[in-house]
């Protein structure tokens, strides 16, 4: 199986492309950060085919698909992990910018992959699409405003997929991991450790490994089967009651 995988240089994404090379498969990376990349390509040794890909550019993500050598096509499963949550703060005192970065990278990055990938699978008559979507695109909670209508996008935009796709051998998966201990906090709060450090005390979170062999075993599911969406939280993480503001 070619597997390509945005994001693949840290948390989900990395542990997602170790656990399919383990496997046995070929891995197609991309991420911004060369350094990293290159450094993991590296690890990983042979079925690696590593480039530098900052997904928010149309121009670049296109490219990108066009220069995947023969031997790696076609992509059997794409999954598209890159994504970011910047910010906590109210809608009110939030960062314009930090709005933007994740508008462009959790939709549009998404959608530029996605729609480039996936003509290929179409005219090969197969392929799936795993989707990395969050719990905060069901649950509203303070501060994730534009982060969780985000991942809101990325679950009905996979639901839609699939009723566009159904018929053609093609299969889209969204899972929607809740609290995860990764570098997500720490990008979230731009490089505070001791307040990324502060999601996790006292708990038990997800790990990127959890959500590694969950996608594994998505794609090892027969073809006939579907799986919708996968919805993974903590043992300790739950649903919250709905706020009640008293004057």
């Amino acid at each position: 199986m070619n597997v390509c995988i945005t994001g693949a240089t840290s948390g989900f994404g990395k542990a997602i492309a170790t656990a399919f090379h383990q496997a046995g498969h070929q891995v197609i990376l991309c991420a911004r950060r060369t350094d990293r990349l290159e450094a993991f390509a590296q690890e990983l040794g042979e079925r690696v085919f590593a480039r530098t890909l900052d997904i928010r550019s149309k121009e670049d993500v296109f490219s990108f698909v066009e220069e995947i050598p023969q031997d790696f096509k076609p992509i059997d499963l794409l999954v598209n992990n890159a994504g970011l949550a910047l910010g906590l703060e109210p809608a009110d005192q939030s960062n314009l910018d930090d709005w933007e970065q994740m508008i462009d990278t959790n939709i549009k990055g998404l959608v530029y992959i996605t729609r480039a990938i996936l003509p290929q699978m179409v005219q090969n008559g197969a392929g799936q699409v795993i989707n990395i979507g969050s719990v905060a695109g069901s649950y509203a909670y303070p501060g994730a405003n534009v982060y969780g209508a985000t991942k809101a996008f990325v679950k009905q935009f996979s639901l839609n997929l699939r009723a566009d796709l159904v018929g053609k051998n093609i299969r889209v998966c969204d899972i929607e991991p809740g609290m995860a201990l990764t570098e997500f906090s720490l990008v979230r709060f731009k490089g505070d450790q001791s307040q990324a450090d502060r999601v996790y005390q006292g708990v038990a979170p997800l790990t990127a490994e959890d959500i590694a062999n969950t996608v594994l075993w998505i794609a090892q599911q027969p073809k006939h089967v579907n799986i919708n969406r996968i919805e993974m939280m903590a043992s300790c993480q739950a649903f919250g009651p709905f706020q009640v503001v008293r004057g």
